[in-house]
């Protein structure tokens, strides 16, 4: 497949999670496996595109929440096509033990799980605690799974507060030197997230991953 259909097809694939078309969405992601497309770049380029514009037509009130919706379950039922072959282009080691979640207050996850599928196809164990985890539900379960990285993200601003009780809590209990703190969701940046005490930020899946990996490096002092 030459460059020129990629880009169409992808582009095929923003269209349809725009417009919530499950059908088309799904049968778009047989034909990206079938052409051999990477399917790490049909995520991020296509459903993730898609879901930031359906986003953008929500918060200018051009969508409503059904419509939005409708677009996640489209882009869902699609990455549940995708996700085997994610799984068998990586090792199969894990590369480390991840509890994830959307921040206390927050029920917005899709993000959330389009960053799991990534992480779980980079070869991570990930606990996922959904959404409006609460900040000691975070560490009690890497306690109880022996977690290497606790990875939050959040959507509002309003919820993104909690972010910080994250690392204050640890150093309560001593265990900060225990978790590499990993921070991700929309209102938040990079620099925030270094002065509140996270050990990592990732803009988008692509980067969590590689952030993952970067401190899963750094904590088994290479």
């Amino acid at each position: 497949m030459n460059a020129k259909a990629q880009a169409n097809l992808i582009e095929a694939i923003v269209d349809a999670t725009v417009h919530y078309d499950e059908s088309r969405c799904v049968t778009l992601a047989r034909q990206a496996i079938d052409e051999g497309l990477d399917p790490f770049k049909v995520i991020q380029e296509g459903f993730s595109r898609g879901m930031q514009i359906v986003g953008e037509k929500f918060s200018t009130l051009e969508y409503c929440l059904p419509e939005v919706m409708l677009a996640a379950d489209a882009m869902n039922a699609a990455t549940e096509i995708l996700k085997p072959q994610l799984m068998e282009s990586h090792e199969a080691d894990s590369q480390g033990i991840i509890v994830l979640g959307v921040i206390q207050g927050d029920i917005h996850d899709l993000g959330k799980n389009i960053v799991k599928i990534m992480l779980q196809a980079s070869g991570f164990t990930v606990h996922d605690l959904g959404n409006d985890a609460p900040v000691r539900g975070f560490i009690e379960k890497a306690e109880a799974v022996g977690a290497d990285i606790i990875a939050a993200s959040a959507i509002l601003t309003t919820t993104m507060s909690y972010m910080p009780d994250i690392s204050a809590m640890l150093r309560e209990l001593g265990l900060r030197e225990k978790y590499m703190i990993m921070l991700g969701g929309a209102p938040v940046i990079d620099e925030w997230a270094m002065e509140i005490g996270a050990d990592g930020y990732g803009e988008d899946a692509v980067e969590a991953v590689a952030v993952a990996k970067r401190l899963m490096q750094k904590k088994r002092g290479g």
